[in-house]
């Protein structure tokens, strides 16, 4: 006989028992937040709590639990609303402060050279039109003047009565005064601001965003008190978190460690490297659905000398037992290997890169905030660099009016330089040999590519590899340029700066150096701009590439990839 079992099934906290949630969520992203700051303004130090807390999104399910429930507060106050709606109706507020409005400017006599315009605005019932009025009549009729402000008020009062009645469904049937149609508009105001902090709150725990203030006088206190240990047990779980993800609190405000820089630059290479299509190469994430060709290592025999650290271990077993021909073990149990069955896999050499990479920080690199883009790239390039090329080279180098090589670890800090010369023509020359003349005499918002192109190559020059390029990031033509050493500055673009930069140009070309330039779009950008950058990439043998400030990074580490691929094949 079959037995049947009990026919009765549990449900636990109304979870799904085929689709269980994770015992944990992967944290909330703090790290992109600050360097968001850190990118514009070049420091985390005008980042407070309060801006952390608005940009950081945490999972509302972490905090299940831990207060009153939110959707209880909602209701009450949506019960509250209901009720008043329900209790109230706007007719009589509305045609009393209508009335109010017009018995007082009924009232005034203006003056004969402002009646049209008074009787005209109070028909139209224009309050910016009566203010307007009101300066005018100052200096004609003081007493006109004077009782002009009671006429503006009452109709002020009497848009507000028109706003509650054109903002709500009002279906009850009590009359209101205009009093009590002014103090019901800002409390229905007053719930549906928390109703929508909130709503809100119940998407993205950001409880700290709740006025608790405005809130004490629909709630009960034993609410607030328990909406207010949630909001510091947020404030915990916060602090906790940044500091999980290497984010430190000072007293200065935040600063990123290395932890917090490598989880960004990863996170950048995520992004980037997500976008990919499936038939581009390159180390990308993401599922791997369809059916595709399976790469198996290449063996070859092993010859007198092969390392012992590429033998192929499993394919000389094999090899050991087809020739002993299925027979037995040796006397002590194992297997014995000859010369003959060891293989070794077959190794590539992975040749080296060598790269500089130029940022324009000149004054107009502020425009649409291209110098953000700039440094979002130059993090992105050092981290696919450091995880994926480590025996590379890599160079980052400032360049306005002086070009400086910048660590990797201040790149988030670089800011364009502050335009100190707004003359349309600049004419300067300065001897820096001259003992009594320094950098910080220079305007600094100048662009001198011939110079960062000088320091690109002596750093590649030092590189054992004849893989070498300079990726230069500008968005126009040269503004300075040296002459031994005088420093000339000349704007607009002068001839004499260009031939100075393509010189410099063809001597990384002679070199063996190739210049890759990105040019960024700007509204001063003109065709001489276009054409300069087609120059240079032309008599170096590199390309031009047109990109936006929010595209650079995806487009300079695409290309990199490309280029390695190139190289190796």
């Amino acid at each position: 006989m079959k037995r049947v079992h009990g026919g009765v099934i549990h449900t636990y906290l109304g979870y799904d028992p085929v689709r269980f949630p994770p015992p944990s969520r992967p944290p909330a992203d703090a790290v992109s937040a600050a360097m968001d700051h850190m990118l514009a303004y070049g420091s985390t130090e005008g980042l407070t709590p309060e801006q952390m807390a608005e940009a950081i999104e945490i999972d509302p399910e972490s905090i299940l639990g831990l207060g009153p429930s939110l959707q209880s507060i909602i209701a009450m106050l949506e019960e509250r609303r209901r009720r008043i709606l329900e209790t109230w109706e706007t007719t009589a507020a509305e045609e009393a402060a209508s009335r109010a409005f017009h018995d007082g400017a009924r009232a005034l006599r203006p003056p004969p050279e402002l009646m049209p315009a008074f009787d005209r605005e109070v028909r139209r019932e224009q309050l910016r039109s009566l203010e307007k009025l009101w300066y005018a009549a100052e200096r004609l009729d003081p007493a006109f003047a004077a009782g002009l402000p009671a006429v503006i008020e009452a109709l002020g009062r009497k848009y507000e009565v028109d706003a509650l009645a054109a903002g709500w469904d009002f279906t009850g049937r009590t009359p209101m005064t205009v009093d009590q149609a002014i103090e019901i508009r800002q409390e229905l105001q007053e719930i549906e601001r928390l109703l929508e902090q909130l709503r809100e709150a119940l998407k993205n725990a950001r409880v700290a965003r709740i006025d608790m203030e405005a809130l004490s006088r629909f709630a009960s206190e034993q609410d607030l008190g328990r909406l207010e240990q949630l909001r510091e047990q947020i404030e915990r779980l916060m602090d906790a978190m940044l500091q999980e993800q290497g984010i430190e609190r000072d007293g200065e405000g935040y600063r990123l460690s290395p932890r917090a820089m490598r989880t960004f630059q990863g996170r950048l290479l995520e992004r980037i490297f997500s976008g990919l299509e499936a038939s581009r190469s390159g180390r990308h994430a993401g599922p791997v659905l369809g059916e595709g060709a399976v790469e198996t290592p290449r063996t070859r025999p092993w010859t007198f000398g092969d390392s012992a650290a590429h033998l192929d271990l499993p394919g000389t077993i094999v090899n050991a037992m087809i020739r002993r021909g299925g027979r037995p073990a040796s006397e002590d149990g194992g297997v014995h290997f000859r010369g003959e069955d060891m293989l070794v896999h077959e190794t590539r050499n992975t040749p080296r890169c060598a790269t500089s990479v130029v940022m324009d920080m000149s004054g107009s690199m502020r425009w649409s905030g291209l110098y953000v883009g700039c440094k979002r790239m130059a993090l992105a390039l050092e981290g696919l660099i450091r995880r994926e090329y480590p025996g590379d080279g890599l160079q980052f180098i400032e360049m306005a009016s002086f070009a400086r090589p910048v660590r990797a670890a201040d790149l988030a800090a670089l800011m364009p330089k502050p335009v100190t010369i707004r003359h349309p023509v600049v004419r300067l020359k300065a001897d820096m040999s001259d003992p009594d003349i320094s950098e910080m005499q220079i305007p600094p918002h100048f662009t001198n590519i011939q110079h960062a192109l000088t320091l690109s190559r002596r750093f590649l020059g030092a590189q054992d590899t004849p893989n070498r390029q300079i990726v230069l990031i500008t968005d126009g033509l040269p503004t300075a340029h040296f002459e031994g050493s005088e420093l000339y500055l000349l704007y607009p673009p002068h001839r004499r700066t260009e031939e100075a930069t393509m010189r410099e140009a063809m001597r990384c070309r002679q070199e063996g150096i190739t210049i890759n330039v990105f040019m960024l779009p700007t509204w001063s950008q003109s065709e001489e701009d276009v054409q300069f950058a087609h120059r240079m990439a032309e008599q170096t043998g590199g390309r031009v590439f047109f990109t936006a400030g929010g595209d650079l990074d995806r487009f300079v580490l695409w290309d990199y990839v490309d280029r390695r691929r190139s190289i190796i094949g």
